[in-house]
């Protein structure tokens, strides 16, 4: 395994070809399929699935990938210590609307943790990074910005919830007596973006998630100096039965 600084930049190139392809269907008529959950599937969801998968298996043969768009079809590699997982299209809702929030997710994990992720917003021309001995930034026109997460206005949290999933009574129930500023609804992982970048304070999650969906804004976030924990206050962790989380809450700096 490459290390995790030459490792990262060679996951970004990867990921920045699938967006071209994502984007290339974009620009087109495409036409709208459903799962077998019902959820929407696009030609772009598929074809940057099978980029993703073959060409990080050229850079580590040995570590398998869990992938969204094959895991669906029943592929579902045996995972060990370290296993990538991938998430083609995140918000397809949001590029059937067109509305430019939807993600490209590769995420590294090792001993359930993530080791390292990258999240690119393609329509936006923004990518997110994060990962062990390298920490976090933003890549727009290849110039990198440092990712920090900013302690909690005294203003009150901004918060950041989905904008197309989620239990809202959950979600008052959770702030009920909180400081809120601002709630924002926002499609994707770029919800961990903006608590990486010191822009929004805290992401709860009650409604259903799989571990593709969380990994790489979980790095992002992660190396940005903030956390994602479950209920119990106990970190997120990854390599879960059937890749299912449980309802999370995703905090930056002192949330």
């Amino acid at each position: 395994m490459l290390p995790e600084v030459e490792l990262l930049d060679r996951v970004i190139a990867i990921v920045r070809a699938a967006g071209a392809l994502v984007m290339a269907v974009y620009a087109t008529e495409f036409k709208v399929a459903s799962k077998p959950d019902a959820s929407p599937v696009t030609e772009a969801d598929h074809r940057a699935g099978a980029l993703l998968e073959a060409e990080l298996a050229r850079i580590a043969p040995a570590v398998p990938v869990v992938c969204e768009e094959a895991a669906g079809d029943g592929h579902v590699p045996r995972v060990g210590e370290r296993f990538w997982l991938v998430d083609p299209l995140d918000g397809t809702r949001e590029f059937i609307a067109r509305n430019g929030e939807f993600t490209i997710n590769v995420a590294l994990v090792a001993g359930g943790e993530p080791l390292l992720g990258v999240v690119l917003a393609p329509a936006a021309g923004r990518l997110f990074a994060g990962a062990a001995g390298v920490g976090a930034f933003e890549e727009v026109a290849e110039r990198r910005t440092r990712l920090a997460c900013r302690r909690a206005p005294d203003v009150g949290l901004t918060v950041v919830s989905s904008r197309a999933h989620g239990d809202r009574e959950a979600l008052a129930a959770f702030l009920a007596g909180r400081a809120i500023a601002a709630e924002l609804a926002v499609g994707s992982s770029l919800k961990f973006c903006m608590l990486a970048g010191g822009v929004a304070d805290l992401y709860p999650r009650f409604g259903r998630t799989m571990e593709w969906d969380t990994a790489a804004g979980h790095a992002v976030l992660r190396f940005a100096g903030g956390r994602v924990s479950c209920l119990d206050g106990s970190e997120l962790r990854y390599g879960k039965p059937g890749f299912v989380n449980p309802p999370f809450v995703a905090s930056g700096g002192a949330a």
